[in-house]
C-alpha cells in the first residue's frame, strides 16, 4: 500500500491511542522500520517470483487493506482469571477466534512449508495476520465446506485513481474485471501474480484464488520465495512488505502477528469478527475527535490567493528522468549455449539476457523476468517457475539454474523487461530420458531349471551412467531366439503376468534410487537347453542373461549291488 493509503480512521480518540501503542510497543522490539525504499534489488540478484517490486507491484497490487488493531489486552484470559459460565467473552478472546476452516487453510500450508521449504519457519500466525488485514479472515469465514469463500472478495478497480494503475491480466477470468486487474479472495491475489504463485492447497486439482486452502498455501510460498527466513526480522520485514509495500501495512500485519501468539481458538466458520476501519477510508473526521483533528499548521491559508507570478509557468515543467526501464527498446540474448539436461538433473548452462537500447547500448539496473513456459516439471533453483533478475554493469542478467523434472520433452523460458512492453525473448529447453551406459548382474549364480518347474533365483541388475548411479532409468527384458536374432523366443524360460499367462517381453520397467532392477520370478516350460534373456536401457546399455533348463541327472547305477547275501 502506498503511503497516502496508511491514514487510519478509529472510532474515537481512545481507540486511535490504543492502536497507536500497539504499533509502538512492537515496533520498538523490533530492528528498525523497513520501507519499500530499503529493500531494493541490486544488480544480478535474482528474486524467484513475480513481484515487481522496482514499480510498487506486489501480490496485492498494494490494494487497500483493513486497519483495525488487536487490542492490548491478553487474547485468551488467564487460568486465574478465566470466566464463569455466563461471563461475556473479553475482547480479546472475542479477537482471538479464528473460524475454523480457515484456521485450518493455515496450519495445513505451514506443515506443506515446512517440508519443501524448511528453512523459510513460516508460522501459520503470519498467514492469520495477513489474512485478517487482507480480507477479515474470509469476512469472518464465510466459506463452504471445501473452503471456498461463498462469495467473492474483490478489492477495488486497480485504475490508477488513488490505487496503482495495472491494467487486465487475465480476460476477467477471476475478478469479472476485463479492463483493470482486481485483488482476489480471501489472501487477495491480483491475477497476474496469481497466475505464477497460485497453488492446489485442497488437492482437487484447481488453483483457486477463492479457496482459503489454496490462497493459504499461495501466500505461505509467496512469503518464502527468495530464501527469506521468516525467523528472523530481516527476512520478516522483507516478506511482509512484498505482499503489500507500505510500512504502515507492515506494523498492522506484525501486530497481528505477535496477539495470535498469544493464543487464539477455533470459532464456527461465519461467526468471526469483521473488521471495520480500511486504508483507503478517506471520510473526515468528526470534531469530537481530537486524534483526527488537523494541527493548526495544517489549516488552510486564509490569506488572498498568492500573485499569479508565484506560479511557476506550465512550459517550466521539468521533463521527469527517463527510468533505465523506459529506456529499453530490445531484449538479446548474451551467449547462452543449449539448454539441455537429463531428466532429474541441473541444467548446466544458465540463460544470459541483455537489455538494450534502440542503440545498441546496455542498460543496466532493469528488471528482467524469466519465466517457465509449457508442460513440464522444470524450475528454476529454490522450485519456483518465474525467476527476477536485474541486468549487472553489462545490461545482461542471468536467471538461475534450471533443474529438470522427471517430465521429457520440450518447453520454454521466456524473458520480459518488467514494467516495460517490449517484445519477450524465448529460450527453447529440453529435457531428455534418464539413461545407463552399462549394465551388470549383481550375482553370479548360473541360472538353472527343470523342465515346467521355477527357477530359485531371480535376475537382479544394476545400471550406471559415467560410473555413477543410474537411477529411475526405463528398462525392457526379453527373451530373444540368438544373439544375433532379437525376435521374442516363444520356447523356453517365461514370466507370469498378474493372471498367470505366460509373458516373455517385460516392458515399463525402471531402475530404483540404487541403480537397481529385480525382475520378477522366471518360469520353465517343456523345453530344453540354453536360453537368452536380452535387458536393454535408455541409452543403450544391454546386457545378456544366459539361462539354462535341463533334465535332473539320472542319479541310478547301472550295476546295482545286490540287495542281500547269497544264503548259506
Amino acid at each position: 500500500m502506498t503511503a497516502h493509503f496508511g491514514r487510519r480512521l478509529r472510532k474515537g480518540a481512545a481507540t486511535t491511542a490504543v492502536a497507536a501503542a500497539a504499533v509502538a510497543a512492537l515496533s520498538a522490539s523490533q530492528a528498525p522500520a523497513v520501507t519499500g525504499s530499503d529493500r531494493p534489488t541490486a544488480a544480478g540478484q535474482a528474486t524467484p517470483d513475480g513481484s515487481d517490486t522496482g514499480t510498487g507491484r506486489s501480490a496485492t497490487g498494494d490494494s487497500p487493506y483493513y486497519t483495525d488493531l488487536p487490542p492490548l489486552s491478553s487474547p485468551l484470559p488467564s487460568a486465574s482469571q478465566s470466566p464463569s459460565i455466563g461471563t461475556p467473552v473479553s475482547v480479546g478472546a472475542a479477537e482471538a477466534g479464528i473460524p475454523a476452516t480457515v484456521l485450518d487453510a493455515y496450519k495445513k500450508a505451514e506443515t506443506e512449508l515446512a517440508a519443501s521449504k524448511p528453512g523459510c519457519n513460516l508460522p501459520w500466525q503470519l498467514l492469520a495476520a495477513i489474512g485478517k488485514v487482507e480480507s477479515g479472515q474470509a469476512r469472518g469465514g464465510q466459506v463452504d465446506a471445501n473452503g471456498t469463500t461463498t462469495s467473492k472478495i474483490l478489492g477495488p478497480a486497480l485504475d490508477g485513481n488513488g490505487f496503482a494503475l495495472i491494467k487486465d491480466t487475465d480476460n476477467g477470468a477471476y475478478d469479472g474485471n476485463s479492463t483493470y486487474d482486481q485483488a482476489v479472495g480471501p489472501m487477495q491475489f491480483i491475477p497476474s501474480t496469481w497466475a505464477w504463485a497460485g497453488r492446489d492447497g485442497n488437492g482437487d486439482g484447481v488453483k483457486d484464488p477463492n479457496n482459503v486452502y489454496d490462497a493459504a498455501l499461495a501466500a505461505g510460498h509467496y512469503l518464502c520465495r527468495n530464501n527469506w527466513n521468516l525467523s528472523t526480522d530481516a527476512g520478516l520485514r522483507s516478506a511482509i512488505l512484498s505482499y503489500n509495500n507500505s510500512t504502515d501495512y507492515l506494523n498492522t500485519v506484525l501486530s497481528w502477528l505477535e496477539f495470535y501468539r498469544k493464543g487464539t481458538h477455533s470459532v464456527p466458520d461465519g461467526t468471526g469478527t469483521l473488521p471495520s476501519g480500511r486504508s483507503d477510508d478517506n471520510s473526515t473526521a468528526t470534531p469530537s475527535s481530537p486524534s483526527t483533528t488537523p494541527p493548526a499548521t495544517s489549516s488552510p491559508d486564509p490569506s488572498p490567493t498568492p500573485p499569479v507570478t508565484s506560479t511557476p509557468p506550465a512550459t517550466s515543467t521539468p521533463t521527469p528522468t527517463p527510468t533505465p526501464t523506459d529506456t529499453v527498446a530490445k531484449l538479446a540474448d548474451a551467449g547462452t549455449a543449449k539448454l539441455t539436461a537429463m531428466a532429474g538433473d541441473q541444467f548446466g548452462k544458465k540463460i544470459s539476457t541483455s537489455a538494450r537500447t534502440s542503440a545498441g547500448k546496455a542498460v543496466a539496473k532493469v528488471r528482467i523476468r524469466f519465466t517457465i513456459v509449457g508442460t513440464t516439471d522444470a524450475t528454476f533453483t529454490g522450485g519456483e517457475t518465474v525467476a527476477t533478475v536485474t541486468t549487472d554493469a553489462s545490461g545482461v542478467a542471468v536467471a538461475p539454474a534450471l533443474q529438470a523434472g522427471e517430465t521429457t520433452g520440450d518447453f520454454t523460458v521466456r524473458a520480459t523487461v518488467v514494467g516495460r512492453a517490449v517484445a519477450g525473448l524465448d529460450y527453447a529447453a529440453s529435457v531428455t530420458p534418464r539413461v545407463a551406459d552399462t549394465l551388470a548382474r549383481t550375482g553370479t549364480t548360473a541360472l538353472t531349471c527343470t523342465p515346467g518347474g521355477e527357477f530359485t533365483d531371480q535376475v537382479q541388475v544394476k545400471a550406471t551412467y559415467n560410473g555413477a548411479v543410474a537411477d529411475k532409468v526405463a528398462a525392457t527384458a526379453t527373451f530373444i531366439k540368438a544373439a544375433g536374432d532379437t525376435t521374442e523366443n516363444d520356447k523356453g524360460p517365461y514370466f507370469k503376468d498378474a493372471d498367470g499367462k505366460t509373458v516373455r517381453t517385460l516392458t515399463g520397467l525402471a531402475t530404483d534410487a540404487d541403480g537397481l532392477l529385480t525382475l520378477p520370478k522366471l518360469y520353465a516350460d517343456d523345453t530344453t537347453g540354453t536360453f537368452l534373456l536380452q535387458i536393454t536401457t535408455t541409452g543403450g546399455a544391454t546386457l545378456t542373461v544366459e539361462l539354462t533348463v535341463a533334465a535332473p541327472a539320472d542319479t541310478s547305477s547301472a550295476d546295482p549291488s545286490p540287495s542281500a547275501s547269497p544264503s548259506a
